[in-house]
């Protein structure tokens, strides 16, 4: 009986531990890079033979010394990722899914150090933004995928434990954005109505600071069937330099959220545009950002970006 009881309480206890973990909304895989030879260039190749598209792999630092002229990190890249079967399976559960779709990823190498990280969002984050069960096959096997890339790319590497306490959000986690079409466009002009309106949004969006650093047509990638529900559906990858910058250098992790995506679609049939993308209380929940600095800059773009996407849809 004691031996049952003490069988009992060990599962518990293991329980315990993977719970604790299993409630972080990002993950962080570690190795050692003494030799070098895990580059930036050879983690997105480790992606490319399993499937991802890579809408755009970042050296920021590059763009952190023209614009700040200095770096925190020796290595800090932010690479921008999209499986487009496994997104077209869980955008037809929920349009949220286009919130993951593509996936951001930092990959950094702290001065002083030799590993090399790359962070990513875990099936939990995953599950927080899109609205997903985390017990969805699609989302599972989406995690298993990244984690198994991941183990491939940086050998002999580790997840790291991670202690971070989950902050109640300061604000929805989702911002979104509705507006009504134009049904007396006729179907064959919609495009070209769509790419005057993109041109604008994004001129007024880089005319405040932000970076359009990625775009994917997701219809595209749909099936047929999924094809034929919509007129459109797109989605951008944004982000803003200074945020970045400033957030990175006490959470370089933070790459997990940057860029966001911001998508925007609008089914057959139906005079409504929905917009969303992840809001920055993400980031301040999820990485337990607490320092001034960093609170600061992202409140700011978030309601800079708010408030530019309300003026261009008035």
């Amino acid at each position: 009986m004691k031996a049952i009881i003490k069988s009992l309480v060990a599962v518990l206890l293991l329980g315990t531990v993977v719970m604790a973990n299993a409630v972080q909304d990002i993950q962080i895989y570690t190795t050692d890079n003494s030799k070098g030879k895990i580059t930036p260039k050879t983690i997105e190749k480790a992606f490319k033979d399993a499937g991802f598209y890579i809408t755009t792999n970042n050296n920021m630092n590059r763009a952190f010394d023209s614009k700040f002229k200095v770096t925190n990190h020796k290595v800090y890249n932010l690479m921008v990722l999209h499986k487009e079967d496994l997104a077209s399976q869980l955008i037809k559960i929920n349009p949220d899914a286009a919130l993951i779709s593509p996936l951001s990823m930092s990959i950094y190498t702290n001065k002083g150090s030799n590993n090399i990280s790359v962070s990513s969002i875990s099936l939990d984050g995953m599950a927080k933004v899109t609205g997903i069960a985390k017990t969805n096959k699609h989302m599972i096997e989406l995690s298993k995928i990244v984690q198994s890339v991941l183990k491939k790319a940086l050998p002999n590497g580790h997840f790291e434990k991670l202690s971070y306490k989950i902050l109640k959000p300061e604000g929805e986690l989702v911002t979104r954005f509705k507006w009504d079409w134009d049904m007396d466009i006729k179907p064959k002009d919609i495009e070209d109505e769509l790419e005057s309106f993109q041109e604008e949004i994004e001129g007024s969006l880089e005319t405040v600071g932000f970076v359009i650093a990625g775009f994917n047509k997701l219809k595209d990638s749909f099936q047929k069937a999924e094809q034929d529900k919509y007129d459109f559906f797109d989605a951008y990858s944004i982000c803003k330099i200074p945020v970045i910058f400033e957030v990175a250098k006490t959470h370089p992790e933070a790459g997990a959220f940057a860029p966001c995506t911001f998508y925007m679609y609008k089914k057959k049939g139906s005079a409504e545009v929905h917009m969303a993308f992840p809001s920055v209380y993400n980031w301040i929940s999820s990485l337990d950002i607490k320092d001034a600095p960093s609170k600061k800059v992202l409140v700011d773009a978030q309601k800079k970006f708010v408030d530019t996407v309300n003026e261009t849809i008035e």
